[in-house]
């Protein structure tokens, strides 16, 4: 399993389990939120580091890239979509505010 399968789990399974769920947003409020983040992953069974889940959003990113006007220098920036970790946490963030509405 890649990493960006590993993290559609967990955030499946925060999503379904809120005091999983709590554990991850309160690693936002750490100095270093990514390795917090990462160390609950590995907590759960998942061999995830920082460099893994950067890595991950640069290949997912590059991939998308690619698939819009043929990929070129011209290709529209794609805000936000380099970065699985905060694509994460804007989904568990969401559910919470669904809520209020």
């Amino acid at each position: 399993m890649n990493t960006v399968e590993m993290l559609d789990e967990l955030q499946n399974k925060a999503l379904h389990d809120e005091e999983l769920k709590n554990r991850f947003l309160k690693t936002k409020e750490e100095e270093d939120s990514l390795g917090a983040f990462c160390r609950v992953c590995r907590e759960m069974g998942y061999e995830i580091y920082p460099m893994d889940v950067i890595q991950a959003g640069d290949e997912f990113y590059a991939t998308m890239k690619r698939s819009t006007n043929g990929g070129g220098e011209n290709s529209p920036k794609l805000e936000g979509e380099d970065d699985l970790y905060e694509m994460f946490f804007a989904s568990l963030e969401q559910t919470g505010n669904q809520d209020g509405r």
